[in-house]
Parts: structure tokens; C-alpha cells; sequence
């Protein structure tokens, strides 16, 4: 049985309703963020044997936002070619098809190439989301900003991934290889591509990030 995922989207419903308390399921997946808000708003989770939430929210579970098989593209400058082999194994152990689109080895090269790269792929569809790696994680981020359609998002810890999808919807990560230690990297991709957009009040600051854009593409 599918693992059911409380996020903050989850708790807000109870928040509007005027509960003070959330039906959740014993094996249920409850987020910092959603607890964190639960917390600070008075709300006390009840833990029940049923595997329905009384919320009108959707529910989401661990099985339906891992995205299985879906594309994942990934690239690297010469700095970050190890951590890429390393994540890209990572990424098909979840079950995601990888594409790698450079470099291919430790020799020199600029990464604004292979950044791009990525975001095109992302913003064209052919890749659900993408992952560069270079040493610090900045350059590549504000390259991967540039293309219309990509959100980008430099990380270096757990907190910030999850923060990045849950309150941002970023669809290309970004990593140091210089910076951010290789188990650490790891547990931030894997938390930034299992976890879902939690809408609700992040999706009107989301629709006003795209707005900004799109005044400058007219």
C-alpha cells in the first residue's frame, strides 16, 4: 500500500476550515514544512488506521510523485564530472531514465555550455527536470535561469532542496561539487525529485516568478 504524503498544501486545508486536528494514516509521510506549520498553527495530527485523510486537498503519495521513468537530464563541467557519474547511478537506482549531456570526462571546459544544455533540454520538454554540477553550484544556476521555462535552484543541504520544490517548483538543481560533500549531494537529489510542488499559497508567488519573465519576452 502506497505510503500517503502530508504536505503543507494538506495542512492549509485544515487551516481554512477551522480544524484543530488531522486525520493522518499511521504510515503516513508528513513533511518538515507540514509539520512545522501544523505546529505553529495549533494543529495536532491524530494518527488512524484508515488510509483515507479528511481533507479535501489531493492526496499524494510516495508512489505517484516519484515519477518513475521519467527523464532526468544531467550535466557537468570538468570540476563536477565525478559527482555527475555518481548521481546519474543514483538517479536510475530510483528509477528515472538519465541523459547525459556532457562533459565526458575531467578535461578543462566552460560551463555555461553544459549549463545550457540542461536548461534546453528541461524547458523543451525532452527532460522532466535536470541537475548540473560545477564547483560552487552559482555559475550554473544563474546560466540555467536565463532560459525562459527553467527555474533553477543552487543547493546545499536537505532543508533548502525540499524548500526549492515545495515552495518554489524548481525544475533544474544545481550542486557544488567544491562546496557540498558527495553523500550530501546525493540526499539532496533524491529529496528534491521525490518531493511535489505544495501549491496552495506558494503557487500565486510561483505564477509572479513567471510573470517577471514574461514581461521580458514580449
Amino acid at each position: 500500500m502506497p505510503r500517503m504524503l502530508i504536505t503543507e498544501s494538506v495542512v492549509q486545508d485544515a487551516i481554512a476550515k477551522g480544524k484543530k486536528t488531522l486525520d493522518v494514516p499511521r504510515n503516513a509521510i508528513i513533511t518538515p514544512l507540514a509539520n512545522e506549520l501544523a505546529v505553529s498553527k495549533g494543529i495536532r495530527f491524530v494518527q488512524t488506521e484508515s488510509q483515507v485523510i479528511s481533507s479535501s486537498a489531493p492526496v499524494k503519495t510516495a508512489e505517484n510523485i516519484s515519477a518513475k521513468g521519467k527523464t532526468v537530464a544531467f550535466g557537468s563541467d570538468h570540476g563536477g564530472f565525478q559527482l555527475k557519474e555518481q548521481l546519474k547511478k543514483l538517479a536510475e537506482s530510483l528509477g528515472y531514465t538519465v541523459i547525459d549531456l556532457g562533459t565526458k570526462d575531467e578535461n578543462p571546459c566552460d560551463y555555461p555550455d553544459f549549463a545550457y544544455a540542461v536548461a534546453r533540454a528541461v524547458a523543451s520538454g525532452e527532460a522532466w527536470r535536470g541537475v548540473m554540477i560545477d564547483g560552487a553550484g552559482i555559475g550554473s544556476c544563474v546560466v540555467a535561469n536565463k532560459v525562459p521555462g527553467v527555474k533553477a535552484a543552487c543547493c546545499h543541504n536537505e532543508f533548502v532542496a525540499r524548500n526549492a520544490r515545495e515552495h518554489n517548483d524548481t525544475n533544474l538543481l544545481t550542486l557544488g561539487s567544491r562546496v557540498t560533500g558527495s553523500e550530501v549531494c546525493k540526499e539532496i537529489l533524491r529529496v528534491w525529485l521525490e518531493t511535489p510542488f505544495a501549491g496552495g499559497r506558494h503557487k500565486q508567488r510561483v505564477d509572479k516568478i513567471d510573470e517577471v519573465e514574461k514581461r521580458f519576452l514580449k
